[in-house]
């Protein structure tokens, strides 16, 4: 299980960057793409909802991503950087760098709103 989070126009359509990236969750499009989407595992939820409140990733979801990036930043200053080179491993620093791509993401698009699940 995952979460899908993605930055979307008004019209709920998903933005797509100039470039492709290659930024990768769970999930993720070989070569990169284009699209303003990253799918980031369950296994972090615990540590999302320690340093982003009750509702934890979902805090975000119909923000505008350029109003998010001071949030999504000072949570994963919280978070210790022990990224682990399993993906699915459930460490601070693993859900750090989720945070620290979605703020990667927002820059690409400010304008944009969030929208997942």
């Amino acid at each position: 299980m995952s979460y899908d989070i993605r930055l979307v126009n008004d019209a709920g359509e998903t933005l797509e960057a100039e470039n492709p990236h290659t930024l990768t969750g769970g999930t993720y499009a070989m070569g990169g793409t284009s699209e303003l989407w990253l799918n980031v595992t369950y296994n972090y939820g615990q540590h999302f909802y320690q340093v982003l409140g009750e509702k934890g990733i979902r805090r975000i979801y119909g923000m505008r991503a350029q109003d998010s990036i001071p949030l999504l930043t000072k949570a994963a200053q919280l978070l210790t950087d022990d990224v682990d080179p399993d993906y699915w491993k459930a460490t601070e620093g693993n859900a750090r760098k989720a945070l620290l791509d979605l703020c990667a993401l927002a820059r690409m698009a400010p304008e944009g709103i969030w929208q997942g699940d």
